[in-house]
């Protein structure tokens, strides 16, 4: 009786032993995963309220090297390796070592599926991970808002006077034949986008049956940005009737609707269709005929939202 009692009193003492060693290890993992969620919590914190690239590096290594010890310890001391050797026959265990395998079963099918280690750890573990998922969604804050319409629009719009760059308002009657402005809105001077180029042009040149836009007598308006590289138009040569960009040479035909007469740039200048008030002012009746600068993919498309 004796002798059959030592060997089950050493496979007790063994199972509390392994039982305490796993206990250990869980709580080595749970703390592991329980730092992986602050630092990956903590660098979404750092970024949102300003930013600070060294911390936000330290954090981000410390959240990853925390989840990858967890998952070593879980690994390596709870889930296994374990050796087993045994005999090829008899085929049929033990009775004894098949009601030690059976109650170690519904022991750990216990704590999967009630409040036992297993589950907890895995709890930890979708933790981690879904605060890692909100901290690498980070960078891509950085890449801004999503374009809407401004490539396909600028402030110019119908009614909106035409102004020089010290914002004095033109009238009509102010500009002479080979006279060239750099406009704006009246209310945009700043906008980059929305500058454009008044021509004077001389008498019986400008041909408005050629223009895609709206024009006075005498005088027509386009983008002054060029469509190959983006560059200023600030040159013109009033004997032609031609804007040059002082880029790459681009040049452009004003009394054809600013069509390319030489140089690289896929396409004419926008025009800006213009009129006059009551009060002689120069006006907008609208936006560019095309969108400003140089040609991108979708140019002829609707803008976003359209």
């Amino acid at each position: 009786m004796g002798s059959s009692e030592a060997p089950a009193s050493r496979r007790a003492e063994e199972w509390r032993r392994q039982r305490e060693r796993q206990d250990r290890a869980a709580r080595i993992a749970a703390i592991c995963f329980v730092v992986a969620i602050v630092a990956a919590l903590a660098l979404f914190v750092v970024y949102v309220t300003g930013g600070q690239t060294q911390l936000e590096g330290v954090l981000l290594a410390v959240a990853f090297g925390a989840v990858g010890a967890g998952l070593a310890v879980w690994v390596r001391r709870i889930i296994g390796p374990r050796e087993v050797v045994e005999e090829r026959y008899p085929m049929r265990s033990p009775q004894e070592t098949r009601d030690e395998f059976e109650a170690a079963y519904h022991d750990a099918l216990g704590e999967a599926t009630t409040t036992g280690r297993r589950r907890f750890l895995l709890r930890l573990l979708g933790g981690a991970g879904a605060s890692l998922g909100l901290a690498l969604l980070v960078p891509f804050r950085s890449l801004g808002p999503t374009p809407q319409d401004e490539m396909f629009t600028t402030t110019w719009r119908e009614g909106v006077r035409l102004a020089d760059t010290e914002g004095r308002e033109i009238q009509a009657a102010d500009i002479s034949p080979d006279e060239v402005i750099t406009v704006f809105p009246a209310d945009a001077i700043d906008d980059p986008s929305a500058q454009a180029i008044l021509v004077g042009t001389r008498e019986g040149q400008l041909e408005p049956d050629a223009l895609p836009g709206a024009t006075v007598e005498g005088m027509v308006c386009y983008s002054k940005i060029c469509t190959h590289a983006g560059c200023p138009v600030g040159l013109y040569r009033a004997a032609a009737g031609e804007l040059l960009c002082p880029c790459h040479q681009s040049t452009f035909d004003v009394h054809r609707a600013a069509a390319v007469v030489s140089g690289p740039a896929g396409r004419g200048l926008p025009q800006l269709p213009i009129g006059t008030d009551d009060e002689g002012y120069l006006i907008a009746l609208g936006d560019f005929s095309e969108p400003v600068g140089p040609s991108f993919w979708n140019l002829t498309h609707d803008a976003p939202g359209t």
